[in-house]
């Protein structure tokens, strides 16, 4: 009988690109549900990994199962799962010729068939929740990297997703702009919103995640829970790996 906390299930996934490079070798994980982040160094597989959880990519070789169900299946039904996972990109991924309303009305219109009125009421309510009703009329090119990863945040929450991936959403901000990212970020770990995280912001790991994997040359090399990862790892690349990112050298 399958684990009711389970979302994902993974196994024996393998994945190497055209050039050759092994970017994922045998991954066996299951994600529960709550907050799971991916850390390790640049190029250890971490946001191929999760870009494989809406198919982005796709393995070469394995399984990934969805609340039991093969995504992978030929007759699995993608395009409701994808109203069902949400996505936050490093690069915000707005359209440039669309207001902010606009960008956030989008995906309620055209995915889940919402009217214009009913779109519009619901994205009035997650801009102030983000704490940007007065950009509703904006362009992105009128926003700061802080308020256009927070739209991001406000479009993908707009179809009320079960999960958010999010891939590395502070990484492209200047310092005094992820802290305003990460506090909606916060905020929505204490609503109880299921969140994969691929990040480099071990302050948050530590605080918000409920299991921590640890990635590296395309293969888990240790998980467990923030205070097991932090103050006890296991494996030598971890603790290499942490020594540099939290010390800086």
């Amino acid at each position: 009988m399958m684990d009711a906390n389970i979302l994902f299930e993974i196994k024996n996934l393998y994945k190497t690109f055209g050039d050759g490079t092994r970017a994922l070798v045998d991954i066996n994980l299951n994600i529960k549900k709550g907050v799971t982040v991916f850390i390790g160094p640049s190029g250890s597989g971490k946001s191929t990994l999760l870009r494989m959880l809406n198919l982005m990519e796709r393995p070469n070789i394995g399984e990934i199962k969805y609340l039991g169900h093969s995504i992978l299946d030929k007759k699995f039904d993608l395009t409701d799962y994808r109203r069902k996972i949400g996505m936050v990109f490093q690069n915000f991924h707005l359209f440039p010729h669309l207001s902010v309303l606009e960008n956030i009305n989008l995906p309620q219109i055209k995915v889940l068939n919402r009217s214009e009125e009913e779109a519009t009421k619901i994205s009035k309510n997650l801009l102030e929740k983000v704490g940007l009703l007065d950009k509703i009329n904006q362009y992105p090119n009128q926003l700061s990297g802080g308020q256009k990863q927070r739209i991001a945040i406000a479009r993908s929450l707009s179809i009320s997703p079960d999960v958010i991936l999010f891939d590395e959403p502070t990484s492209a901000l200047d310092p005094e702009m992820i802290g305003e990212v990460l506090k909606v970020m916060k905020d929505l770990v204490n609503s109880g919103m299921n969140m994969i995280i691929v990040t480099h912001e071990m302050s948050f790991a530590k605080a918000f995640a409920d299991e921590i994997i640890v990635l590296d040359r395309g293969k888990i090399i240790e998980y467990g829970t923030p205070e097991e990862i932090f103050e006890n790892p296991k494996n030598e690349r971890t603790k290499d790996f942490l020594n540099r990112v939290i010390n800086h050298f």
